[in-house]
């Protein structure tokens, strides 16, 4: 028996841990999946985590998003690890049938086997809900699920991990997040006639439920060429710094998704954003001209309006202060789309609360200015204390 021991005492100590292992890539899935921003998408307002129907409106109608608990008949229940990896690997659902564009598995398809296998095993550990979610809503032809698999032959490939190979393994992991799970050219990059994402270099954005998701190629609008790393990491984890603030769509990305990065994955992803060769990317947006007897009333009459409404936050010279942000060489208020300012001051809004924003400063709406002022208003910023950008118009403003 005394034989035995040693030999029972090896087996023992080389036996896997299963349920530590599972714990621990259920752990590992929860962190990619909140960077892949699933249940910003598969989560509805007011409705349970992951359980679906989310409304996505789009130019083809409007997209359900489905449950992806694991109850078995209303969720995905019954997916194994592969038919996972079908759906965001090769945008193919469990039945075979093609997977809606609308979920980004042209950008997933570039995430490793192993990552989204340790996701698979982090949603079989959330709570299963029974939630029946409605079919899509989409216009003619688009509800016609088989016209896909054409849009998938034109358009989808579905592709290997982003390349590793770089001499910087920093970069290499960040653009290994932005390729894939971040799905940031979804956003920041303009679609053609059917959907497909714009493959150009100099892409224009896209419009993101009426706001603009600028290019990151373009220093002066989205890109973060000529940011020091660490403030771009802290924009991304908090969705403010002391020169910058994330609102609209963008602040719900940071509110869902990249506020949980680790500080190494954030300081990755920067590293890539920032090495993203720049560009000057034209707006789609086409400013209608102003005589300069027309810009000059406009900056009279935006100059009382920012003096009388915005001047108590933002300074007397755009430099900011208690909260606000500087005015004054901001490229959200200069750049060429002035969808975004007007969006600020129609609607309002707040940055995204943060580990690193708690308490966040909010916008109030000044809904009540004419298209006629809020133009004048935005002309005036976007002409005053240094900034040199086109004014604007009412027609240029109404959608």
């Amino acid at each position: 028996m005394h034989r035995l021991l040693p030999i029972l005492l090896l087996l023992l100590t080389a036996a896997p841990a299963v349920g530590a292992t599972d714990s621990a890539d259920a752990e590992r899935g929860e962190y990619l999946a909140r960077i892949g921003n699933c249940a910003g998408c598969h989560t509805a307002p007011g409705g349970e985590p992951f359980a679906g129907g989310l409304r996505l409106d789009s130019p083809y109608g409007t997209f359900i998003t489905p449950n992806i608990t694991p109850d078995a008949a209303t969720g995905i229940g019954d997916w194994g690890a592969d038919d996972l990896w079908a759906a965001m690997h090769d945008g193919e659902r469990a039945d075979g049938s093609p997977l809606y564009p609308a979920c980004p598995y042209p950008s997933y398809t570039r995430v490793e086997r192993d990552d989204i296998d340790a996701i698979h095993a982090y949603l079989e550990t959330v709570p299963a809900v029974a939630h029946e979610t409605a079919p899509h809503d989409l216009d003619w032809p688009y509800g016609y699920r088989p016209l896909v698999n054409l849009w998938q032959a034109l358009y989808f490939e579905p592709g290997t991990p982003a390349d590793t190979a770089d001499a910087d393994p920093v970069r290499a992991r960040g653009r290994y997040l932005v390729e894939g799970l971040g799905h940031c050219d979804g956003c920041h990059r303009a679609r053609g006639t059917f959907g497909a994402t714009d493959t150009e270099a100099d892409a224009p954005g896209a419009m993101i439920h009426g706001w603009y998701a600028p290019p990151l190629a373009d220093p002066a609008q989205a890109g973060l060429q000529d940011w020091p790393v660490a403030e771009a990491a802290a924009l991304l984890r908090s969705g403010r710094t002391e020169h910058a603030a994330t609102m609209g769509p963008m602040a719900d990305v940071v509110f869902d998704s990249l506020q949980y990065l680790s500080s190494e994955d954030a300081q990755a992803m920067a590293t890539y954003l920032k090495s993203i060769p720049a560009r000057t990317v034209a707006s789609p947006e086409r400013l209608i001209g102003l005589s300069e007897r027309g810009r000059e009333a406009a900056m009279r009459e935006g100059g009382r309006i920012y003096a009388n409404a915005c001047a108590d936050c933002h300074g007397d010279e755009g430099e900011g202060g208690d909260g606000a942000p500087s005015l004054a060489g901001n490229r959200a208020v200069t750049m060429d789309n002035p969808v975004n300012v007007a969006n600020m001051i129609r609607r309002g809004g707040f940055p995204p609360a943060t580990a690193g924003n708690p308490r966040p400063y909010g916008m109030p709406p000044f809904h009540q200015l004419s298209e006629r002022e809020l133009a004048a208003v935005i002309s005036y910023i976007r002409g005053s204390w240094g900034n040199d950008a086109a004014p604007v118009s009412a027609t240029n403003l109404r959608r």
